[in-house]
């Protein structure tokens, strides 16, 4: 069949064919990164969600830090999520794209999101009703050695560093990398303060635990 031979139809789809399917395939991947955020976004939702309400049985606290040096933690990590999850950051070199947008990546974001909190949970629930989300030395305060506080002396905080590194491969922008430095600096002077709280509750015995174990990663061995 020639060109002379074919209906108007005929010839339009002959010559939009290639574009359409070029089209049709960047347009699939471009859908699965986009719901690779969406369903990240979901999960912390619901995640902090049940968080929060879990917060509701713990034991009355002893001691805690004032309202100035909350803020100095409570900043950089509210500025993080910010940078994460919103779409409205002005400087355009923010919204510049790092990461390549494709299935590969969607997913690994997803199930890296899912084990950050898992293991953020673990530590929760073996924390049990010491746990705090301000630095705060509780009624009967137990210093807490086993499960995942064998491996690192923070490990919620380990758990949300890794599961936003997991939503970062999601997000792929500046953005999302500068909201991994902003959480990692909120959640290090958090994690000083506590530890203030400690040595001073425990002594010698925290001394030990700090020597011996890595704060927010796992302390290499030799």
């Amino acid at each position: 069949m020639t060109g002379h031979s074919l209906n108007p139809l005929q010839r339009w789809k002959l010559q939009t064919g290639d574009d359409s399917r070029k089209q049709r395939g960047s347009g699939v991947s471009f859908r699965i990164m986009i719901n690779g955020m969406q369903v990240c976004s979901y999960i912390w939702m619901a995640f902090y969600t049940i968080w929060l309400l879990a917060a509701l049985r713990t034991k009355r606290a002893a001691e805690h830090v004032g309202w100035g040096k909350l803020l100095s933690y409570t900043i950089p990590v509210a500025l993080g999520y910010y940078c994460m999850f919103s779409p409205y950051v002005g400087l355009d070199w923010l919204q510049a794209r790092i990461l390549p947008r494709n299935q590969g990546l969607a997913a690994a974001a997803i199930v890296i999101t899912l084990a950050g909190m898992a293991f953020a949970v673990w530590a929760r629930v073996y924390l049990g009703r010491n746990w705090s989300s301000l630095p705060t030395i509780k009624e009967q305060h137990q210093l807490i050695r086993s499960g995942p506080y064998r491996l690192v002396r923070h490990p919620i905080y380990t758990g949300f560093l890794l599961a936003m590194t997991g939503t970062f491969l999601a997000n792929g922008r500046v953005r999302g990398a500068l909201s991994i430095v902003l959480l990692w600096t909120g959640w290090q002077v958090k994690s000083r303060m506590e530890e203030r709280f400690m040595v001073r509750t425990f002594g010698a015995e925290y001394e030990d635990y700090r020597r011996t174990t890595g704060g927010l990663f796992p302390r290499l061995p030799g």
